[in-house]
């Protein structure tokens, strides 16, 4: 009896010592829990498009970032986002930042350069290089804040992934393509290059003449060579508002000179009908060589290029044989020995020619 109520009190001991300790560093369940809800918080926000992002360099990395004020003002807008956090939905705005920033989930960035740039007038809303905030508290004035976790990407990403290398292998076999395959390729490619080229030759030429006759700094298409930039800023048609000091008249003047000078010059040294013929008609050569090409016609190209290698050695082999047996196969002389045996001919047929009248 004894043995068996100590057994009994023995699984007693066990069983208290099982429950949590309050005392204890270990997080419970619960914490634990509000971890991964406040993760998918994050992963829901961020995949949300009303929130403004940005890209930047941040320590040689480039992380998505928010503004402070941005993040307030979605919170404000989609009160719905924060039913996910269940029972911390009633949290403020700033409460919820501070527990991301804790988690690491979020970081506090603060822009490198801090001067206004020569020329404007204050500094850049959405700064390309950041650096991390010394106090990592939650703040809506002039506060950046970078996602810390890697976004998860979406299903035609990874199928892209793959994609990727079987294009490098098609691009590898373009000679061995068809005909009218590497014609559609061909001129698709050069249909591509020349919007390009034909897009940035025109947004030049409206932003150097709106700068020189109203001083203004109009760019469409502000995004399309920026390296920061996503796929949907890329293409964005309408330009940005001009926050640069207006330039001065003897700036424009200058400019609208250089732009002339460059003109002239190009005229000046610009190639002639023939040039440009030539030049033409080598650089279809080229393309024809390039399209016209098959592994059929290498390969026969080869084997008549060793048939003419061995013609050709065939050849040379027997003429020093028949030079030395028959002088009929003898090669005729070249440059100054062809010179002297006419010489030499001219002369042995005028001899003959007076020994016949002498005895003649």
């Amino acid at each position: 009896m004894k043995k068996a109520s100590g057994g009994g009190t023995e699984k007693k001991r066990v069983r208290r010592s099982s429950a949590p300790d309050p005392n204890s560093d270990a997080p419970p369940r619960k914490q634990a829990a509000k971890k991964d809800v406040f993760q998918v918080f994050a992963e829901k926000v961020r995949d949300n498009k009303d929130l403004v992002s940005r890209w930047a360099v941040l320590q040689e990395t480039r992380v998505e970032y928010f503004r402070g004020k941005d993040f307030v003002s979605f919170i404000k807008n989609h009160p719905d986002v924060k039913d996910v956090l269940e029972s911390d939905k009633n949290l403020e705005t700033e409460e919820i930042a501070n527990i991301l920033l804790g988690k690491s989930l979020l970081v506090r960035c603060d822009r490198v350069v801090k001067t206004v740039r020569p020329g404007k007038k204050k500094l850049s809303t959405w700064p390309a290089h950041l650096e991390i905030f010394p106090e990592q508290v939650f703040s809506e004035n002039d506060a950046f804040f970078a996602w810390t976790f890697v976004k998860r990407h979406p299903l035609w990403q990874t199928l892209l992934s793959f994609f990727w290398p079987v294009l490098t292998l098609a691009i590898c076999l373009f000679p061995v393509y068809p005909h009218r395959c590497k014609l559609l390729i061909l001129y698709s490619c050069a249909g591509v290059l020349f919007l390009i080229l034909s897009l940035l030759l025109i947004r030049g030429t409206i932003f150097g003449v709106l700068y020189i006759l109203l001083g203004k700094r109009v760019w469409f298409f502000h995004n399309i060579l920026a390296e920061e930039a996503t796929l949907g800023e890329l293409f964005r048609f309408w330009p940005k508002k001009d926050e640069e000091e207006r330039p001065t008249w003897t700036k424009r003047l200058f400019y609208t000179v250089v732009a002339m000078l460059v003109i002239l010059l190009l005229r000046h040294h610009a190639p002639d009908e023939a040039a440009r013929a030539r030049y033409q008609k080598r650089v279809s050569n080229i393309i024809d060589d390039v399209l016209e090409w098959s592994p059929t016609l290498a390969l026969s190209g080869m084997m008549d290029k060793q048939q003419n290698v061995a013609n050709a050695t065939g050849s040379a082999d027997y003429a020093p044989h028949a030079s030395k047996t028959d002088p009929e196969h003898q090669s005729p002389p070249h440059g100054d020995d062809a010179k002297s045996f006419t010489e030499q001919y001219d002369i042995e047929e005028v001899s003959d020619n007076v020994e016949d009248a002498g005895e003649g």
